[in-house]
């Protein structure tokens, strides 16, 4: 069904070959997952696959790519839609409406299909993805973890017999990634043919045939899924296929009396409907500090009113006896959104981390980018990288400002092993320096590895506030 021989690709900007001397054949009905480290080429594999290259990103090509014995690169790319759906990274960057139930029929309206069809593949997504609740919604409220599953459904909404996904549980809680999990099985049940480039893996376990793993560009081994269990995934940097055996790792520095920053009276609205309403919660300060909960919990709105970004959240927070206005949050904290590309904007790396900083200092920021493994792209352009290494770019930023509160949302979104483990060590070494941070994430492995106390949200409320328990954590994320 699909074929690449001997693929090579550069990017015209970048230097060094994106891919290099791919053969791969993939079957009918085969699910496939790409891993390996961020930025080592699974993205641009996607693209040969579904179009992208060359008719949207531009590059030197050798070798070839075909669907169906017929090249791809001279396909006309509606041609290719009708067989190839994909759901990118970032599932804004695929939109093309403000409510979701037009998102989800939107590819159908453009294939021209009969109303009475088109009705009939809505309500079989809406029911197969559990979309129910989600329908006839400003698409632009939806959660991170909402919008992915809007994308989803979108393409599958028009059937195409392969669907390539590009970190599809990136921002999606653990309920919903086991949601996923169930339609992908569905997808196979169909014969569908489904390509996934991945680093979280759990969900994963017993509905892939074969693993490709790429390293440096090139595919470095393949496996089947059986073969694949027997490997020891952190030698190859890549995250635990299965969590139940993960231990908790309190920072050296745990400190067990700690002082405390208060927050009171904490309400935010979107319109009439309240969305975050916390009376009082009391929360360790110079902690690692999980805030947990399901998609559209209020996690972020939470991380919204907390640094001062929502003028009109209602709600104190006290912190060394002295009660923080909003402008004065504004000035203690600083916060890595969801959406990185948000807060990008200068030329290179470097010169992004020096805009963060009181006054520059090129030898601490190379220092900062060094420690996040992006010292060598000091001198590229932030949106020329891949989402992981977007995400480290904005961590660097936040580490260089030195500001006594930081947040994080979803910090490790699209990071492989090696990249989450360095995001650990420089929580870690943020909390050595008395800051307090707190991680908005889905990041089971993240937590275990770094965090010291969990705020759990549900509804918009805090529903409970803990020091660091394995046991209720599993409950939460595993069973």
């Amino acid at each position: 069904m699909l074929k690449m021989e001997n693929v090579s690709f550069s990017y015209d900007e970048m230097r060094n070959a994106n891919l290099k001397d791919i053969n791969l054949d993939i079957g009918d009905g085969e699910v496939i997952l790409l891993c390996g480290e961020s930025g080592c080429g699974k993205t641009t594999l996607t693209r040969f696959l579904n179009g992208l290259i060359p008719n949207f990103f531009d590059g030197k090509r050798e070798g070839k790519a075909s669907l169906n014995s017929e090249l791809i690169d001279e396909m006309p790319i509606y041609e290719i839609s009708e067989h190839v759906g994909s759901v990118f990274q970032n599932p804004k960057t695929q939109f093309f409406n403000v409510d979701t139930t037009g998102e989800i029929v939107f590819g159908c309206e453009n294939l021209a299909m009969d109303a009475s069809d088109i009705k009939r593949r809505l309500d079989n997504v809406v029911r197969d993805f559990g979309l129910r609740h989600l329908l006839d919604k400003n698409i632009f409220k939806l959660s991170g973890g909402e919008k992915q599953k809007i994308a989803c459904a979108s393409v599958s909404a028009v059937n195409p017999e392969i669907l390539i996904l590009d970190e599809p549980s990136s921002n999606l809680d653990s309920k919903s990634s086991w949601d996923f999990k169930a339609i992908i099985e569905k997808w196979k049940s169909q014969g569908k043919t489904v390509i996934i480039a991945e680093h979280k893996l759990f969900f994963l376990d017993d509905v892939i045939d074969r693993v490709i793993f790429i390293k440096n560009g090139k595919i470095d081994n393949e496996w089947t899924i059986d073969e694949f269990k027997q490997v020891n995934h952190r030698n190859l940097g890549l995250r635990q296929l299965n969590l139940n055996n993960l231990t908790a790792k309190h920072p050296d520095y745990y400190c067990s009396s700690p002082e405390f920053m208060e927050i009171k009276n904490f309400r935010f609205n979107y319109g009439r409907t309240r969305v975050l309403d916390i009376d009082s919660v009391r929360i360790p300060k110079n902690e690692i500090i999980a805030i947990i909960g399901k998609n559209g919990a209020g996690k972020s709105t939470f991380a919204n009113c907390l640094c001062g970004l929502k003028r009109s959240c209602k709600g104190e927070l006290i912190l060394d006896n002295h009660s923080l206005n909003r402008k004065e949050r504004l000035k203690k904290s600083y916060m890595v959104m969801q959406d990185v590309n948000h807060q990008l904007f200068t030329e290179s790396v470097l010169d992004e981390v020096l805009l963060s900083m009181d006054g520059e200092n090129e030898e601490g920021a190379c220092e900062i980018l060094d420690n996040l493994n992006l010292i060598h792209l000091k001198d590229s352009h932030p949106m020329a990288l891949s989402g992981g290494e977007k995400q480290r770019v904005a961590i660097a930023s936040a580490i260089a400002s030195k500001k006594e509160i930081l947040i994080f949302d979803e910090p490790t979104s699209g990071l492989d092993l090696k990249n989450m483990m360095k995001v650990s060590e420089n929580l870690k070494y943020l909390q050595g320096l008395g800051i307090t941070s707190f991680i908005i994430t889905h990041d089971y492995e993240l937590i275990l590895e770094a965090c010291s106390h969990v705020l759990h949200f549900e509804g918009g409320k805090i529903i409970d506030s803990y020091k660091m328990d394995k046991e209720k954590l599993k409950e939460f994320f595993l069973e």
